[in-house]
């Protein structure tokens, strides 16, 4: 019964780890989706100048 138990928790360990990991993939895509659009604005609204779009 506790070896059951066992493989049980492990599954349920993995299982939320690679939900968890799957999440945080998406969540970079997203970044990376934005952190390139921010070229694209800068470089077409500001005519060649050293605008930028964020406040960093």
């Amino acid at each position: 019964m506790v070896p059951l138990l066992l493989v049980l928790l492990l599954a349920l360990i993995l299982f939320g780890a690679g939900f968890a990991i799957k999440v945080l993939w998406w969540f970079a895509v997203a970044v990376l989706v934005i952190w390139l659009l921010g070229f694209v604005m800068r470089s077409a609204g500001t005519g060649g100048g050293r605008g930028r779009w964020y406040r960093w």
